[in-house]
C-alpha cells in the first residue's frame, strides 16, 4: 500500500507566527504515527520560515525505529547563519529518505522540479554523498519531464511526481490530461528502475483519482491540505481519512 508521509511543515508555520514552542511540531507528528501515518516529512529551508533545524533534531529522535524520516531541501543551497544545509542535516539526522527539491530562497512554495539537462553533473557527487549516509534519495521531478529517466544516471532511487498541475486541473474539473501525464511519467520512470513518489496540493479529494490513476506510486507527501483539513475534523481523524482513500484506491 502507498505510504502516507505527513508533512508538519505547517505546524511550524503557525508556531512561528507566534513565537514560543506551541503548537508543538513533535506532538503533532506524534499524533500523525499514532493515527497510522508510515511516514514524517519535513522541509527545513534556510530562512527558517517554517521548519527549524532543531525540529529536524527533535523529529529524528522522535521516529526513530517508527516510521520513515523524510527531509527535503535544496542540495545547492549554502549554508547560513542558523541552517548547516540539507547534507550536514541528512548527516546528523540520519532520514530514511532525502528528497531534493530546486526550490530558491524567494519561492513561496517548491513549484518546478529539477531540469536534469542542466543540473545533473552537479547532483551527481551530492546524491551519492546522501546515499553513503544511508539516505534513499529521491528527486523532485515534474510530470512530462523530459529527461526523467536521468534521474536513475545520476544516482536517485526515486523521484517525486510533482503534482501541483494535476490539483489544479482537478479543482477546474478536468484533470484527464494531468492525470495520464503523471501516468505516462510514472511508468518511463519505473522502466528505468526508479521508484515513484508524489507530492503537492494532494488532499482528501484528488488523492484517490490520482492513486487509481497512476500505477505503482510508493509515497504521497501532504502537508498542506492535510494540516488544513485537520483544523475542522482533528488530526488523528484526517490522517485516518487520508489512510482510508489510500486503502480504497488501492
Amino acid at each position: 500500500m502507498t505510504v502516507l508521509s505527513v508533512n508538519v511543515n505547517k505546524v511550524a508555520v503557525l508556531r512561528n507566527s507566534r513565537g514560543g514552542s506551541e503548537p508543538s511540531v513533535v506532538a503533532a507528528a506524534e499524533a500523525a504515527i499514532r493515527a497510522g501515518a508510515g511516514g514524517i516529512t519535513v522541509h527545513p529551508r534556510p530562512d527558517q520560515r517554517h521548519i527549524r533545524p532543531g525540529d529536524v533534531r527533535d523529529l529524528a529522535a522522535l521516529v526513530a525505529g517508527r516510521v520513515e524520516y523524510n527531509l527535503e531541501g535544496n542540495p545547492f543551497a549554502p549554508p547560513r547563519e542558523g541552517y548547516p544545509g540539507l547534507l550536514a542535516l541528512v548527516a546528523e539526522a540520519r532520514p530514511q529518505q532525502a528528497t531534493l527539491v530546486p526550490d530558491g530562497d524567494g519561492q513561496l512554495t517548491s513549484d518546478h522540479g529539477f531540469d536534469l539537462a542542466r543540473d545533473a553533473a552537479r547532483l551527481r557527487p551530492l546524491v551519492a554523498e546522501l546515499k553513503s549516509l544511508g539516505a534513499r534519495v529521491s528527486l523532485f521531478m515534474d510530470a512530462g519531464a523530459p529527461d526523467i529517466e536521468r534521474a536513475a544516471d545520476v544516482g536517485a532511487d526515486r523521484i517525486e511526481l510533482y503534482t501541483g498541475p494535476y490539483a489544479e486541473a482537478f479543482a477546474a474539473g478536468d484533470a484527464s490530461a494531468a492525470l495520464a501525464l503523471c501516468a505516462e511519467t510514472a511508468r518511463r520512470a519505473q522502466a528505468v528502475g526508479l521508484g515513484v513518489n508524489a507530492g503537492h496540493d494532494l488532499s482528501q479529494a484528488n488523492l484517490g483519482a490520482f492513486l487509481r490513476g497512476v500505477p505503482g506510486v510508493l509515497e504521497v507527501s501532504i502537508g498542506h491540505a492535510l494540516v488544513g483539513e485537520a483544523l475542522y475534523a482533528g488530526l488523528d481523524a484526517t490522517v485516518k481519512a487520508y489512510l482510508q482513500v489510500i486503502r480504497t484506491a488501492g
